[in-house]
Formats: C-alpha cells, structure tokens, sequence
C-alpha cells in the first residue's frame, strides 16, 4: 500500500523545520552577527538590532528570511550571555557540553567549537525589546520592538533625541556659574555605563482593582498601561515597547498591564473594552488635577512612545520671566511655594513628573536663567544654577539647593523629591507651631453697615469678599469659612502702602436688598447664601452661588485672586442703608 501523498507532505514539512532548527544551533554566532571574536558587548547588541531589523519576518517577507532571523536571535542569545558565551568559546555549546552534535572552529581562544540541541525550556529579555519564550524541542516565539536599543550609540542616555528633554535634564547649554558641579553634561563619556543600558528587565507590574486604587487613581503618578485578553492580538509587540520606555523613562512613568478576562470589573470602571487587538493607554495628569486615561496610537516603537510620553508628563510648573518674578504673597491654597531655575528653555521633564506627584501639596514655579547675577539671585545666595528655592508658608525665601547634579533620570527625580519632602516636613513643623498660637483679638470677620462699608469695602481695598448670608446658620458658616481663608492667606486685615489690601466682611442679606440689587436686578433672592467679590476701584464683581463648602471658596476666591474669573459690571454704584 503506498504512502499517502498528504503525510508525505507533512513529513517532509516537519523534516524542513527539524533540519532548519538544527542549521540555526549549529553556526557560529560570531559569523551570523558578522563580528569578531573579542568584539564588545555593544559591539554584538549594534550588530544584532541591525540584523534583527533586516530580517524581522513582519517587515522581511522574503524567503529565507524567517530562518535567517532565528538564526541571529540563537547567536544574539549565546553571545549576550557571557556565561553561554564562555562555554561557547571552551566548548563549542552555550550549556557546557562538549562533543555533543557538529563542530565549530576558530573561537576566540582558538579552542574546537562544538554546538548541541536538546529539550529545553528557556525565557530570555534583553534590553533591546526582545522577549523569546521557549517550549519543548527549542520551540520559540518572538516578540520585538522597532523601537531601537536605548543608550547604543553612547550619545543619548535614552537613544532618542527629542528636544534633549531626558537626557539633559535641567541644563540647556551647559552649567552657569563656574562650578563644575552647576549643571549636566550632554552627553555619556566614552564607555560609561547609562542607566537605561543595564540588562536587566524592567517589571510590568500586573494591575488589578485593588492597585489601580492604590497605586494608579490620582496619586499623581504617570502610568503607561497596557490592556489586553488571551485573545487580543499584538500584546507581546506592545509589552516588548513598554518595556523598553519604562527602563528609559524609570521614575517619571511606571508600566502595568491589566488582564480584561481576569480584571472586568477594573476594565469596565476605566472605561476599556478590548477587542480584536491590546490596547496601551497612559494614565496622566496633563491637563487636569485628576488623572485620566488617553489611548495611545502611535507606531508601535520605543521613540515614539516616548514623545507621547513627553507629552502627557504632568504640567503643574507655571513658566514665568525670571526678571519680573517675586513669589506671590496671597497664593491660595496658603502651601509652601518652590522655585526651580535652570537653563533650559521649556521647563524640565525631571520638573513636571515631580511636580504631578506633589501637586495638591506645593505650588510650583520655573525659569530660565541666563544670568546668575539677578537681584532675586544674589539676595538667596544663588551662584549656580540649576538650583532650587522655596518660599516657606510664613513668607520666608530660602535657597534649598544650587548647583544641582544628577547622572539620569530616576537619580534626578528621587534628589528633587528627597529636597521637596525636607522642606515640606519643615512647613508641616512651622504650620503647626502656628496652630498652637493663641488667635488676635478681634479675629471676626467685620458684618458691613453704612458706617463701616467705606472702611472696610472702599477704595482703599482691591478686592472684598462678602458672605451673604439670610439666616443665623448661613452666618456661622460663611463666617467660619472666610475667617479661614483669611487666616490662610496671610493677608487678612492687611492695608498695604501698594493698595492691594483684600478684606473679608458679612453681609445681611434680608436687610440690603438694595445692596445687592446693585449687583443682579433680583437681588439674588433665591438663594440662601452666596460669596460676592467686589473689586470697587474697578466697579466689577464675581459671585459663586455654588455649594459653599471651605473648599469651593478658596477655589472661587483662589481663582479670582490669579485672574481666572470673569467680572461683570455693576448695575450701579452700590450703597448700603
């Protein structure tokens, strides 16, 4: 009986792939990267992305091609080990075992060279992309990014250049000041060891609801997030970037991956449905206080994932002119204030990440500096920049730090936070010692008559911000949540020779209804208390008729203090009876 021809064509499929496998473990590994024996390891890591490239199968579809690829992976894997590389070279087999298997000749140390195959199970990562997971009989998959091997030309510590953003982190063209410590170089030292050239992977953390919660959800922490399903396709592509991003941009973005077959209720609440393919967002605080999820879909390589990355770093940093600049003495919230110079021209990558992760807890300010013999510069005792400044809670200015240096990314971010954690802990110990004070006399907000409004409400004020209130309760509260503010501020009660006193007073709302009719022609009589800002050089007001909780007013008042909200004219002049 003969052979059926189907199982002849399926033998003879099986025999091509064993023969093609065997062909693959039996080069030399030196002769497929195309380098020299004693070549380096960045020697071998450039020659491989090089190749890997060429003949990746998704972007190579010539024959021959997938054999070709499988055989530079195999000698990329022996050779980046130094360990398989050193049983290589002695025995002709990255696992030590001589004799085993077609020989190989004229390694480094001019010892035979023998190679081996046999059942194994190996995962490998390397820090170009690369993930090869192996199964029995050396079977393997691939996954890899096009995003290029970070820190391999030596030049950029992030293999990309996209404006200098991460690899000088605070000097735009060198240090000021003289001092050899004053900023960051721009480039690596010839051999010198960046961190994003270190081998080894970067955790994809797994995240479930009880992380998202923890971890992820308004901690003003930048997340890049990958979710997917056993069924999506394009997971491993995307994981293999990710990896690649979260070793260059370690400690301004983590990386997670969340699993939709096992984390539906996370999915569902984040608002992502996974089809066909995975789907990579970033978790950020690029436009508001609260972070949100925006779906990247850009090309699936490392560069540029990070410009998208750039991008949606936080940006709580007000950029101001450095010439005209003088802390705000009336910021609200009342918080701790901090000042970063540096040469560069837009304001740091290092600054924005560090400033989404203290954004509720200080008010942050940058600059550009071309000069270091500036008055406000000379009085802290600034002699290089970058440097940092601080204005405590009590109006006090100090110099935090000049000078500063740092060797990457992570180290950057990890000195700014350990100086803004020191000075915040001071302003926690001073807020408290304020606390613990014994209030002045005469600490109630003022109730506005005919006989004191001029006093109190006039010219002399640039802005006063009245609590109007039509009942015994709504004056307790208004009178509460002023007399905080105020207190807050600093300023309350403050009649400055600049004119630019802010007061706090009550209003009588079932009383001066022709007060108030100055401002709305119905008086504002439906509601029961609200929060009017007059501004009487200007004839203008603003009033929140929202709900009247201490934090809406500082909002409201907080907004109006920074120019933020809008102000209509009076009807008329208003007058109290």
């Amino acid at each position: 009986m003969g052979i059926p021809i189907r199982s002849l064509l399926l033998a003879s499929l099986v025999l091509s792939s064993i023969v093609l496998h065997v062909a693959a473990k039996t080069l030399d590994p030196y002769k497929v990267l195309g380098v020299d024996k004693n070549a380096s390891q960045r020697d071998i890591k450039k020659a491989f992305h090089k190749l890997s490239l060429k003949y990746h199968p998704d972007k190579n579809k010539d024959k021959g091609a997938q054999q070709k690829f499988e055989e530079i992976n195999n000698a990329h894997e022996i050779l980046s080990d130094e360990e398989k590389r050193k049983n290589y070279d002695l025995y002709g087999d990255e696992n030590g075992n001589p004799g085993i298997g077609g020989g190989n000749f004229g390694g480094r140390d001019g010892h035979t060279h023998f190679t081996g195959s046999g059942p194994r199970n190996t995962y490998f990562s390397s820090g170009d992309g690369w993930q090869t997971m192996g199964g029995q009989g050396n079977g393997k998959t691939f996954s890899f990014s096009f995003g290029g091997n970070p820190g391999a030309d030596g030049a950029n510590p992030f293999g990309f250049d996209i404006g200098d953003v991460f690899s000088n982190m605070f000097a735009g063209g060198g240090s000021m000041g003289g001092s050899q410590h004053g900023g960051l170089a721009g480039s690596a030292r010839p051999g010198a060891r960046t961190s994003s050239q270190h081998t080894s992977p970067v955790t994809i953390q797994e995240v479930t609801m009880q992380t998202f919660n923890k971890e992820v959800a308004d901690q003003g922490i930048t997340w890049l997030l990958l979710f997917y399903t056993k069924q999506a396709n394009g997971q491993f592509v995307l994981e293999s970037v990710l990896e690649d991003v979260a070793r260059s941009l370690d400690g301004a973005v983590r990386a997670g991956k969340v699993n939709c077959d096992n984390e539906k209720a996370l999915c569902k609440k984040t608002g992502v449905s996974v089809g066909k393919t995975a789907r990579l967002f970033i978790y950020s605080y690029s436009t508001t206080e609260k972070g949100s999820l925006h779906e990247y879909s850009g090309d699936n390589d490392a560069k540029s994932l990070k410009i998208f990355c750039q991008e949606h770093l936080p940006r709580f940093s007000k950029r101001v002119d450095i010439r005209q600049f003088s802390f705000p003495s009336n910021a609200l919230p009342n918080l701790p204030q901090v000042f970063l110079l540096s040469t560069k021209k837009d304001t740091p990558a290092m600054w924005r990440a560090v400033s989404g992760m203290f954004r509720n807890r200080l008010i942050f300010y940058d600059a550009e500096v071309k000069d270091v013999s500036l008055p406000l510069l000379k009085r802290l005792g600034v002699k290089n920049v970058p440097a940092l400044i601080g204005r405590k809670i009590n109006g006090e200015e100090q110099l935090l730090k000049d000078g500063i240096s740092v060797k990457d990314l992570r180290s950057g971010i990890k000195e700014l936070k350990t100086l803004l954690e020191s000075f915040e802990k001071k302003n926690k110990k001073l807020a408290s010692n304020q606390a613990k004070k014994p209030e002045p006399k005469g600490n109630k907000i003022p109730l506005l008559t005919a006989s004191n409004f001029e006093e109190t409400c006039g010219e002399k004020a640039s802005v006063c911000i009245i609590g109007v209130f039509k009942s015994n309760k709504g004056r307790e509260k208004l009178e509460t949540v002023l007399s905080e503010i105020s207190q807050k501020t600093l300023i309350r009660g403050q009649r400055s020779n600049s004119g630019n006193a802010i007061a706090y007073a009550l209003l009588d709302g079932n009383k001066q209804s022709a007060f108030l009719s100055s401002f709305d022609k119905s008086g504002y009589k439906s509601y029961d208390d609200l929060l009017l800002a007059y501004k009487p050089r200007r004839g203008r007001f603003a009033v929140h008729t929202g709900e009247l909780t201490m934090e809406e007013a500082e909002r409201f008042v907080a907004s109006l203090l920074n120019g933020d909200v809008q102000l209509s004219a009076t009807r008329q002049k208003p007058v109290l009876r």
